[in-house]
């Protein structure tokens, strides 16, 4: 089996989970920082827009799509992101309020809610691929 292919779409997975995560932060950061939404509130918003700004790079860049059925596959898109951001704020969840994460000395920037962010979004991101690549983006055998 040559993995060469899934590992090129790993790596352009991972550029547009960058951007997707400018966009992710940015906006989680937006939404709790400025505009006082409650943090799980404020990821969940900021996960759900930087999921769908994914979805349209990713079926043009990644996967190529020609799909004709968008909406069917973005339906699919955004069920697996879905499933990701109960996984993302179940680990945001673990790793910062029971307390996996050390508390940091400086509170005011909230250090350990950040630091639970950056790990969920990288254990997240492995799921994200594989149920896309397998279920989201899998070309119908002929």
């Amino acid at each position: 089996m040559d993995l060469k292919p899934l590992i090129v779409k790993f790596i352009k997975f991972g550029v547009v989970g960058a951007s997707g995560a400018v966009i992710d932060f940015g906006l989680t950061a937006l939404c709790k920082g400025i505009l006082g939404v409650p943090e799980l509130l404020a990821n969940a918003i900021g996960f759900t827009v930087a999921a769908t700004s994914n979805y349209f790079l990713n079926r043009v860049w990644t996967w190529r799509s020609t799909s004709k059925e968008v909406g069917v596959e973005y339906a699919k898109f955004f069920f697996v992101s879905l499933i990701g951001l109960g996984l993302n704020s179940l680990f945001v969840f673990l790793l910062k309020d029971i307390s996996i994460i050390p508390r940091f000395v400086d509170t005011t920037l909230d250090w350990d809610f950040w630091v639970a962010k950056i790990i969920a979004t990288a254990i997240v991101t492995v799921w994200n691929f594989l149920a896309n690549n397998f279920f989201t983006f899998q070309k119908k055998k002929q």
